[in-house]
Order: structure tokens, then sequence, then C-alpha cells
């Protein structure tokens, strides 16, 4: 699919990752981009680099009606990328209680399943178009450390896999991004190599592109299908040191 001349949809568009999606579209050519933020004020840098290009919208996609009013407002999308995303680190077994774990299911999982249902009818009567989940490498591989938000991941991405099917007839292409290690406020605590948002983005242009049904995006991504394919139990055990090693650190 080309995005020259498309309008796209970015949510949790205001930073990281959506916030280089943003300016990645607008440098290929896209005609408009709307940006989704639960705070549309916290977008407003964006539209003063593109004011008559880039659009602020309040969006919680986690609210039905937010995403109903989301989708009235902009039925002129071509592209939607679902990019918002929640990250609560806790535990699903030494939490307090569910709540975190729910949370992020909420987001990860419901939310951006909203955002495919709300936007599959606009997407069919221009075309088809296309659908970006940014997802993550804890879908391929549960992180115990990170606690609910690797299962919901692993939800996100089945749940492309079965939206991918369902539309194939209306002609949409639906994308995963396999995403690693990325140098955004969610990743704040990770340590090590992190990749620059802008670089994700660009991934997701190419898949977009392409046509690519499913992407590794960085290098952590790549090394852990690798490792996923070469020895599963020893990547899961290795995941398993890590939730020690954090349980050390921090003290829990």
């Amino acid at each position: 699919m080309r995005i020259e001349d498309s309008v796209a949809l970015v949510t949790g568009g205001n930073r990281g990752i959506g916030e280089a999606f943003v300016r990645a579209l607008l440098a290929a050519g896209a005609r408009r981009v709307h940006v989704g933020a639960r705070d549309p004020a916290s977008a407003a840098h964006l539209v003063a680099e593109a004011p008559d290009r880039v659009r602020a919208l309040e969006l919680d996609i986690t609210r039905p009606e937010q995403v109903a009013a989301a989708a009235a407002a902009c039925g002129d999308v071509s592209i939607l990328i679902n990019n918002a995303g929640a990250f609560l680190n806790r535990r699903l077994i030494a939490a307090d209680d569910i709540s975190a774990a729910r949370e992020e299911m909420e987001v990860n999982y419901f939310g951006m399943l909203q955002m495919c249902r709300a936007f599959a009818p606009i997407l069919a009567r221009g075309g088809g178009g296309a659908i970006v989940n940014v997802l993550s490498s804890g879908g391929m591989v549960a992180v115990p450390a990170m606690g609910g938000y690797s299962p919901s991941k692993f939800a996100g991405r089945a749940a492309t896999t079965c939206i991918r099917a369902e539309l194939a007839d209306q002609g949409t292409q639906v994308s995963a991004l396999i995403v690693g290690s990325v140098d955004t406020r969610m990743a704040a605590h990770v340590a090590g190599r992190k990749e620059p948002p802008a670089d994700i983005a660009q991934a997701g242009l190419n898949a977009i592109r392409r046509g690519i049904d499913e992407l590794d995006t960085d290098q952590m991504a790549l090394e852990v299908r690798a490792s996923l394919q070469r020895d599963p139990k020893a990547l899961e055990r290795g995941m398993a040191r890590m939730l020690k090693a954090d349980q050390v650190s921090t003290g829990r």
C-alpha cells in the first residue's frame, strides 16, 4: 500500500513510538494524520509542526464512546496505527490484586480490538487500507517480569492473526509489529541497548508498503525469535532468571 496521500490515525500518538509514527507518516507524504491521545493538548507540539495536516483528538481506547466518536470524526482514515499501550510493571501473583493485569488487557487487547472493529467498515469503504498493531517480543515469549503486559501482547498477537483473516475479503492489510527494547518512557526501567522510536516507525511503514503480515522491528525482537526457534525451554528459563534478578534489585 502507498503511504503518499493516505489519511492515518495513530493511537497514543503524542509521544514515543506513536509520535515517531506521526512524523514518519508526514515525511512519507500522508495527506493527514489524526493523533489520538487521552489529552489532546499533549499532542499540541505535533499540530504546531504541521497545522494543516495534523489533527489531535481525544481518544482513550478503553472507552467505547470515545472510540465511536473517533470513528465518526475520522471517516477518511485509510491507515490505522494501533500504538497505544499500557505497562504497569506488576506481577501476576505477587501483586496485591489483578487490577494492573486487567488494565493492561483492557488497553493492549480490548482497546486494540475496539479500534479495529470501529474502523474496519471505514477501511472497507476506502478500498481496504491497512491496520498496523504495535505489539512486543513479550507477545512471542512469556516474560514473567512483565506481569500482565506479556499475556496481553500474546492476546494482541493472536487477535491480529484472527482480524487479518476476517478482513482479508475486504482487502484490508493487517500487520503485527514485534517490538523489542525501544528508548521510550515505557521502557525507562530497561537496561541495555534501546532502539530509537523513529526506527520502529520506519519498520512499520515498510510493513505497510510491502504488505508484511508480521515484522520484527529491531535486534532484540530478532534475537528473541531466534532463541525461541533454537531452544524454547532455555529461553523460558532465561526469562525466569530475569524475574529473580529483578526481585533482588528492587528488594521485592
